[in-house]
């Protein structure tokens, strides 16, 4: 994965939203890797703090269409927060994660699942039954021991964070993450 990825996706995530606020706003996308299957999430940030993350985990569509359809969904439909407004927009940060395929991890016990995750690398989807959760790979920089992770991962999911059963299943994949701040300070 090259910066120039990121370079065309993230102004085609700040174009979908501009564009559904009623903003113009253009971005190239004829990039011919855009028309590929892929898999992306959009995380939205004002000051450091989320507000808005939806994303998709595994390649369904062209990669266009996703990250544009992400974009508006982490704006407008993130049950956590009020749709995002016009005068929000200017001051908000997007940031733009490819996810690798998935890949099912083998254990029988928690703890060695556990041993099996690389903190700072790993995206993990946690599934039991109708239960599913995922955090990125970011998510480790504020849950860096992985008890702690896999903890708050269950909790999202709506289980205990203490919640283990035979039938669980855990996936991991990597991601390739472009942020607006990181490509202003190297155009600076």
């Amino acid at each position: 994965m090259s910066i120039n990825q990121g370079e065309i996706l993230l102004p085609i995530a700040r174009s979908s939203i501009a564009n559904a606020l009623g903003q113009v706003h253009t971005a190239a996308e004829d990039a011919l890797w855009l028309q590929e299957n892929g898999a992306c999430f959009v995380t939205l940030t004002q000051e450091g703090q989320l507000r808005g993350c939806i994303g998709t985990l595994e390649a369904h569509r062209a990669l266009l269409e996703d990250v544009k359809a992400n974009a508006k969904a982490a704006a407008f439909q993130d049950p956590r927060f009020s749709p995002l407004t016009s005068a929000e927009f200017s001051y908000t940060e997007i940031e733009v994660s490819l996810l690798s395929p998935m890949q099912a991890l083998s254990f029988s016990s928690e703890q060695e699942a556990l041993a099996q995750l690389q903190p700072e690398v790993d995206g993990v989807v946690f599934e039991f039954g109708r239960y599913r959760s995922t955090f990125l790979p970011q998510v480790w920089e504020q849950l860096p021991a992985t008890t702690d992770f896999m903890a708050h991962l269950k909790h999202k999911a709506g289980l205990r964070p203490d919640f283990w059963a035979e039938e669980v299943k855990l996936y991991r994949y990597t991601v390739s993450k472009w942020k607006e701040r990181d490509l202003k300070a190297q155009i600076a």
